[in-house]
């Protein structure tokens, strides 16, 4: 009997959270999609594009939304046994609110991981098609940032022209390798300026011991410079921000090729905040199934379903934004990221505790 009631439980619990993660899938692509066709308004495509590209970033963006998606299933479920009376007849069977409690959890606790090792995998690759198709059609825009097995690529608008700016590879503040091509707006090439280092801390960028070909007028003049500066509208914090998006790297590739993605030039601090995201993933799940019961499970009055879906929006919201505080002070370095990551768990942990001692006295 207590295998059949936990299957209930289980695949019950599963069916209700595949239902919401589909509205909100539905929400994400039409919200998605107006940004989308935004973006390609000026350009010769269809509306098929956008909305493929669409379907490309909602399947990441609702892996990012799962602690909420997975906090208001557990209040519609809770809310749906308790309302036709199975609460009370798992009662009868000896199932404590405790017990229920502890089952639900679990079972978001190993769909999380689920998520990590078979979902998430697809979910980057998406991502990364998603970024690369973007990057086709930004050409036709003024700015444009591209990795490839080549390097770095730059394209910065000036005033009378535009410049192509190649890099190697960066490595924290410096470019290493550096080709800067100057273009008039007919894109013939005016200048070509060549440096081993780059520094990109600011947007004054300098440069050690440059070589500038001026092919200007068809003449061609070598210059020697020991320092040379020009400004830029990027930085190194805004290119990082720019190119280096960690949604294209999954979890599994996160832990085999951690030492690959830092010789690239990503930071350590920020390969090591999104390593303990998706490590605290099935953890934060747990969680919120734990803090959804504390709200919904000890009544048994029909009349509160209302009042229990105003908590489930306040509670998202308020989860939502003292995670985005605690992601800003790991930024501004008042905390380390590591900690910002695991600051909201621990607090949600805390008052979880707190609660799910009253639970099994209801």
């Amino acid at each position: 009997m207590n295998s059949v009631l936990n299957k209930y439980l289980v695949f019950g619990f599963l069916k209700v959270i595949y239902n919401v993660t589909l509205v909100f899938i539905c929400l994400g692509i039409v919200l998605n999609l107006f940004e989308e066709i935004e973006f390609f308004k000026n350009l010769d495509v269809g509306l098929e594009m956008p909305f493929f590209l669409t379907l490309m970033f909602i399947p990441n963006l609702i892996i990012k939304l799962m602690p909420f998606i997975i906090f208001i299933a557990s209040m519609w479920f809770i809310i749906h046994i308790r309302s036709n009376n199975d609460l009370l007849s798992l009662k009868v069977f000896g199932y404590s609110n405790f017990k229920i409690i502890v089952i639900l959890a679990f079972t978001s606790f190993i769909f999380g991981f689920f998520i990590l090792f078979a979902i998430n995998p697809v979910t980057s690759s998406m991502v990364k098609y998603y970024e690369q198709t973007k990057a086709e059609y930004s050409k036709y825009t003024d700015h444009l940032i591209s990795i490839n097995q080549n390097g770095m690529w730059i394209k910065e608008n000036e005033k009378n022209g535009f410049r192509i700016i190649t890099a190697k590879e960066i490595k924290q503040n410096f470019l290493y390798d550096v080709t800067i091509y100057r273009l008039n707006k007919n894109y013939k090439i005016l200048e070509r300026i060549e440096s081993k280092k780059a520094n990109i801390e600011n947007n004054i960028w300098e440069f050690e011991k440059v070589s500038i070909l001026n092919l200007e007028e068809n003449e061609e003049k070598l210059f020697d410079e020991t320092n040379y500066k020009f400004k830029s509208i990027y930085n190194v914090e805004k290119l990082s921000t720019l190119y280096k998006n960690l949604d294209t790297v999954s979890f599994l590739n996160l832990l085999t090729s951690y030492e690959k993605l830092e010789k690239k030039g990503y930071k350590k601090e920020t390969l090591n905040e999104k390593m303990h995201i998706f490590i605290s993933m099935p953890i934060f799940l747990f969680l919120m199934v734990v803090l959804a019961s504390i709200f919904s499970i000890g009544s048994v009055k029909k009349s509160q379903n209302l009042h229990y879906i105003f908590i489930s929006i306040i509670t998202c919201v308020v989860v939502y934004y003292f995670k985005d505080l605690s992601v800003a002070l790991g930024q501004t370095n008042r905390i380390s990221l590591i900690t910002a990551v695991w600051i909201p768990i621990i607090s949600i942990s805390l008052f979880c505790t707190a609660g799910i001692i009253q639970i099994n006295e209801k």
